[in-house]
């Protein structure tokens, strides 16, 4: 009857650190056909006080039943018997596949220097010489292998680490939204602050669009939550925001078709979207507005304080009410304006480090008619009104936060 092999732990001791359960002592599996002949002893003792315990296996078949959790370091005799003819490293490459998370150490005869050349190359920590052997440079083998062994697994997690950062970071800024305005005199900008530590999408989502009818098409949303389920689902309505706009979609017919994509894509019932959707007349003088639980937009005419647009008849949150409305509200711009579309993580912030208060609408529109009467605009308004909010709240602000804003200048000439 075969003798079954041990499972090893996801993070055997050979990755932990030392000073723990076992404390600096280490255990050394050694595999040679002659246990009785190099290392009869049943553990070692060097001068830094680290004692090596050592177990012995007269073959690999033993070897995998004492293979424990509690091993540290394997010492593989490469003069096992039974070696087919030009595979010298056979016992070892087996070793370093039973075990591939602990150190392996490799023995060979006093001649063997290609060997053990090549037996380091195909992964082992070290190689000794059996004629050379002695508990001292046992013991220091052991521990220098152990201590290589973790130094190799921590590279490599941290390689495959920023692997996976780089690869999040370039899906996550493909995921972001490029302005389609060309042929319109409108200016843009936009900012994005997710709210997830190392995040670069949050559950926030913007988009902006001209149609050819020349009408500009705006839009900017938060889907409850702000985890990476809550910004996939984001995206996913953001892209069907801009397809059905194309499609020549706009207020009540545009967010009663998003509800549905929602009402399909949600792994909750509990979520929900807030959305305000806003379409410029060719002229520039005139928009529709739609709030769907959604803040109202902000707009700075020129010569004049900044004010919100009309957010009485606004209509629920998407995936609230399964037959609700929304209507499409006109509203005159004038001929010189900027237009700033947010997300409430930038009104829901607090006032000062030392108060619970919010900074809400009212707060928002003071604090960007000081940026405005200091000359601000563009791009310049926006980092100065996120940076002054997270100010304001003491640091980061937990929520994530997109402000969004469209500017029209008066024509030259």
């Amino acid at each position: 009857m075969p003798v079954p092999v041990p499972r090893q732990r996801n993070a055997p001791v050979a990755e932990t650190t030392p000073g723990g359960a076992t404390g600096s002592d280490l255990t050394l599996l050694v595999i040679e056909d002659d246990p009785a002949g190099t290392l009869s002893v049943p553990e070692l003792l060097d001068a830094s006080g680290t004692r090596v315990r050592i177990r012995t296996a007269r073959n690999l078949t033993e070897a995998e039943r004492l293979l424990t959790d509690d091993v540290h370091c394997v010492l593989v005799d490469l003069a096992l018997p039974g070696r087919i003819q030009g595979e010298e490293l056979g016992a070892l490459k087996h070793v370093l596949r039973l075990a591939p998370r602990h150190a392996v150490l490799a023995l060979t005869a006093s001649g063997d220097t290609e060997l053990a050349a090549e037996a380091v190359r195909v992964g082992a920590q070290d190689h000794l010489v059996r004629e050379e052997l002695d508990a001292r440079l046992l013991s220091r083998a052991v521990r220098y292998a152990v201590e290589r062994k973790r130094a190799d697994a921590a590279q490599v997690k941290l390689a495959e680490s920023r692997l996976r950062a780089q690869e999040n970071a370039r899906l996550e800024r493909g995921l972001l939204p490029t302005p389609l305005l060309e042929g319109s005199d409108l200016r843009f900008a936009a900012r994005y602050r997710p709210g997830r530590s190392r995040a670069l999408l949050g559950g926030d989502f913007y988009d902006t669009v001209r149609t050819p009818d020349g009408t500009v098409h705006a839009m900017i949303g938060d889907v409850c939550g702000h985890g990476p389920d809550e910004a996939a689902l984001g995206v996913e309505l953001r892209i069907a925001w801009r397809a059905l706009t194309f499609a020549g979609l706009c207020g009540d017919e545009l967010l009663s078709t998003l509800q549905r994509v929602l009402e399909h894509e949600r792994e909750s019932d509990e979520i929900f979207a807030t959305l305000c959707t806003v379409d410029i007349a060719p002229d520039g003088r005139r928009a529709g507005l739609c709030l769907a639980g959604h803040p109202a937009p902000l707009i700075a005419r020129h010569g004049r304080a900044a004010q919100l647009l009309p957010y009485e008849d606004g209509g629920p949150a998407l995936g609230l009410l399964p037959r609700a409305r929304w209507p499409r509200r006109q509203v005159e711009l004038g001929g010189v304006w900027s237009l700033m579309m947010y997300t409430d993580g930038l009104i829901e912030g607090r006032q000062g480090p030392d108060t619970r208060q919010r900074l809400g609408q009212e707060g928002m529109l003071a604090m960007v008619n000081r940026q405005l009467a200091a000359g601000l605009e563009g791009e310049s308004l926006l980092e100065a009104a996120v940076g002054e909010v997270r100010e304001m709240n003491g640091g980061d602000l937990t929520d994530d936060v997109a402000v969004l804003l469209l500017s029209r200048h008066a024509k030259r000439g």
